[in-house]
């Protein structure tokens, strides 16, 4: 499909590595061009026995003179740099992998969804429920999976009307030129990136390139909670059909007598959900919204939602024991992550914090102790956490393993158990990962 064609790839991490796999597929002509050195590069020797060109070790002015059809570049590079620059002012197209995928697959059913935040819980839902109904559903992009390798290992270069869920950072939305996505949304706007984007409006913007170029056969899920999301769908006109959803106004999806109705249909009691907080809330309409345009029923729609924990160690609940309900957010390395989490719940929690003392400064966390109803601190910072959280009722003790007994054994039906350690692990753990697996495996031994 590519023979003859001049490719270069710029960087080789997961998706320029999914890229070249794709384009030697198809017969590409292929150069690389990597900054580490190649004794750094593992399969360095793979590559060139290929007989793909490697240059390594620096980004040299005279490639960047040369001709290539076009260049697919890692999300990660900044497009301000003077090579890529170079290369656009000389009209040579820069791609990502996702639009090379896009281009050369056969047509499928694509979801596209960005935003600041959210997007993993929201697109792992998507997927969830899709799997529900439909056997070919593919998870790719910004979640971890290039869509080159979705191709290759679907064989979908061949095979059609798959459907893939894609999240997208606006780093992959910069480099897009056809892709279209037959649903999409932005899920919302805040500041982000700025030290790679030149200006947060130019940050905001590139993100409305999930939406370029749909048409009236396509929809658009708006968030209509969202005022700077509102202001840039005015700024850049939405030019397919839109899907509406909010937590307080009418719309098309919304919450009345304390569940989610969908165009008067109902969906989910609010009390089936496991997920917490209205921001998972938003996300969860989303994902409605987009599955009810892929032909997903109702009943898939409440059974499949209703199983769902959320992403693994973000507020992930974990389990109920004699009514209390246990969660792990061992992905809370920081402050700002627990406040987060403390605010998802309506009602004061039982809260294990602790860990590697990385010397944070607790005084905006300790603003929201009236949100704890109980704190045991654990670990290398737990004696300092203590003191510095000024917690009437709390209680030190070794690690997490003390600490989620001591939780649980003094917690009483209705309590929130919540892991959120607002530092890292490393002073027993090798990651928050394992602090969170092991966090779960006691509390599913109880």
């Amino acid at each position: 499909m590519l023979t003859g064609k001049k490719v270069l790839v710029i960087g080789l991490a997961k998706s320029g590595r999914a890229a070249i796999n794709l384009l030697y597929k198809l017969n590409a002509t292929i150069t690389v061009n990597e900054y580490k050195d190649a004794k750094d590069i593992p399969d360095y020797q793979q590559f060139v026995d290929k007989g793909i060109e490697m240059i390594t070790g620096s980004h040299p002015e005279e490639l960047f003179e040369r001709d290539f059809d076009f260049v697919i570049k890692n999300p990660g590079i900044n497009y301000h740099k003077p090579f890529i620059l170079r290369l656009k002012e000389r009209n040579i197209p820069v791609y990502t992998e996702i639009e090379l995928a896009y281009q050369v697959a056969k047509k499928q059913n694509y979801i596209g969804v960005t935003g600041t935040n959210g997007k993993t819980t929201t697109v792992t839902l998507i997927d969830k429920i899709l799997k529900g109904h439909y056997s070919n559903v593919h998870l790719a992009g910004n979640v971890g999976t290039p869509l080159c390798e979705i191709v290759l290992k679907y064989n979908l270069l061949e095979e059609e009307n798959h459907y893939i869920v894609l999240e997208m950072s606006n780093f992959q939305l910069l480099d897009i030129d056809t892709f279209k996505p037959f649903v999409s949304t932005i899920i919302n706007l805040t500041p982000d990136h700025l030290d790679y984007m030149a200006s947060l409006d130019e940050y905001y913007a590139s993100k409305t390139n999930i939406y370029k170029n749909t048409n009236v056969n396509d929809y658009f899920i708006v968030n209509k909670d969202d005022v700077v999301l509102a202001e840039y769908l005015k700024k850049y006109p939405i030019p397919c059909k839109q899907i509406t959803m909010s937590l307080t106004e009418q719309a098309d999806c919304i919450i009345k007598n304390q569940a989610i109705y969908y165009r008067d249909e109902f969906i989910i009691d609010l009390n089936d959900i496991k997920v917490v907080g209205n921001h998972n809330l938003q996300n969860i309409m989303i994902a409605i919204c987009i599955a009810k345009q892929c032909g997903i029923k109702n009943d898939i729609l409440n059974q499949e939602i209703a199983s769902f924990i959320g992403v693994e160690h973000r507020i992930e609940f974990v389990k109920e024991i004699k009514g209390v309900k246990i969660y792990n957010d061992s992905k809370a390395t920081n402050t700002d992550a627990s406040i987060i989490a403390l605010k998802a719940f309506d009602q004061p929690v039982i809260l294990l914090m602790g860990g590697f003392d990385k010397g944070l400064d607790l005084q905006e966390m300790a603003t929201y102790k009236d949100k704890i109803k109980r704190l045991v601190t654990f670990g290398a910072a737990g004696k300092r956490f203590k003191e510095d959280m000024k917690v009437e009722n709390s209680i030190c003790v070794n690690n997490l393993k003390e600490a989620t007994l001591e939780a649980i054994k003094n917690a009483q039906s209705g309590d929130i158990v919540l892991l959120s350690p607002s530092t890292s692990s490393f002073d027993e753990f090798t990651g928050y990962e394992e602090r969170g697996l092991v966090f779960k495996d006691i509390v599913k031994g109880i």
